[in-house]
C-alpha cells in the first residue's frame, strides 16, 4: 500500500528552500556521489537541487555526502534529516528509516526529533500490505506511531500519528478474521475461537467487531458450547442491534438453543 506524503512531510521540504545554496554546481551526472571534496554550502546547494528536481535517490546520496566532509559542520544535522526525506520520497523506506533513526541517536533532543519519529513512522506505514500477507510491519508501524504519541503528544504530527494507529488497527484485525475465517472453512474451531476473541478484546472499535461476535456464536455452537454462543449473541444483540451480524447469530442461536431467554439471544 502505496500512500503519498501526508502533508506534514512536506514542510520539511518548505524549510530547505531558506538554506544556503551558494556555488550550486548544476548539470552534473549520478557519479556526484564520487568522493569529490567539496565546500558545504556547494555540496548541500546540489543536494538541494536534485532534490527540487525530484531525483530523490541521487539527492539523498549527496545530503549523505554532507554529512560525511562536513560532520562538524552546522549543515550536517540538517542533511541528516533531509537525507531520510529525500529516501522517503525515492520510497527507499528502509534507508528513510536507518537515516531517521541516525539522527535521533545523534541528536535525540532535536526540536525535529518529532518530525524524524514522524518519517520512521510514516515509511513503515507505506509498506503496509494487504491482509492476505504477513503483518509485521503493519505491526511496527502501529509500534512507531505509538511511541510518537508517547513522546511528542502535543506535536503537530501527532493528531494524524492517532488516525493512522485506528487504520492501523482496522487492519490487524482484518487480519485475525482472515485467520479465523481460515480456521473455521477447516472445521477447526478452537483455533478459530482463539483469533475471534482476540479481535473482540484488541479490536473491539474497529469495524470488525460485529462478525467476529457473530462468529464466534457460530464457532461455540460447533463446539457444543450453546452457552458461551449464547453469550456471543447477547453481546452481540447489545452492541450492534441493526446490524446483519446480528440477525445472523440471533437466528443461529434460536435454531440450536431454543431455550436461550429471549433477551440473550
Amino acid at each position: 500500500m502505496l500512500l503519498k506524503p501526508s502533508r506534514p512531510l512536506a514542510l520539511l521540504l518548505v524549510c530547505a528552500v531558506a538554506l544556503p545554496v551558494a556555488g550550486c554546481a548544476r548539470n552534473r551526472t549520478r557519479a556526484d556521489t564520487a568522493y569529490v571534496a567539496r565546500d558545504v554550502n556547494t555540496l548541500y546547494g546540489l543536494a538541494k537541487s536534485r532534490l527540487d528536481r525530484g531525483d530523490y535517490q541521487q539527492a539523498a546520496k549527496l545530503f549523505d555526502e554532507v554529512e560525511r566532509q562536513h560532520p562538524y559542520s552546522v549543515w550536517a544535522r540538517r542533511a541528516q534529516l533531509m537525507s531520510a526525506f529525500s529516501y522517503y520520497m525515492a520510497q527507499t523506506y528502509p534507508d528513510a528509516i536507518s537515516s531517521a533513526q541516525r539522527f535521533l541517536t545523534i541528536h535525540p533532543g532535536n526540536k525535529d526529533a518529532p518530525y524524524a519519529n514522524y518519517l520512521i513512522a510514516m515509511s513503515y506505514y507505506n509498506q503496509i500490505a494487504d491482509v492476505t500477507r504477513d503483518q509485521k510491519i503493519t505491526g511496527q508501524a502501529g509500534d512507531a506511531f505509538n511511541e510518537l504519541i508517547r513522546r511528542y503528544p502535543e506535536s503537530r504530527y501527532a493528531a494524524d500519528a492517532r488516525l493512522k494507529l485506528d487504520l492501523i488497527n482496522d487492519q490487524l484485525g482484518g487480519k485475525e478474521m482472515e485467520v479465523g475465517r481460515y480456521y473455521q472453512r477447516a472445521g477447526n474451531w478452537l483455533a478459530s475461537v482463539n483469533r475471534f476473541r482476540e479481535v473482540v478484546d484488541k479490536y473491539q472499535t474497529t469495524t470488525h467487531a460485529p462478525e467476529a461476535l457473530m462468529r464466534l456464536t457460530e464457532s461455540y455452537l460447533a463446539l457444543g458450547l450453546p452457552d458461551e454462543a449464547v453469550k456471543s449473541a447477547a453481546v452481540l444483540g447489545r452492541n450492534y442491534p441493526g446490524t446483519v451480524w446480528y440477525e445472523r447469530a440471533y437466528a443461529l442461536v434460536r435454531r440450536h438453543v431454543p431455550n436461550a431467554p429471549q433477551s440473550a439471544a
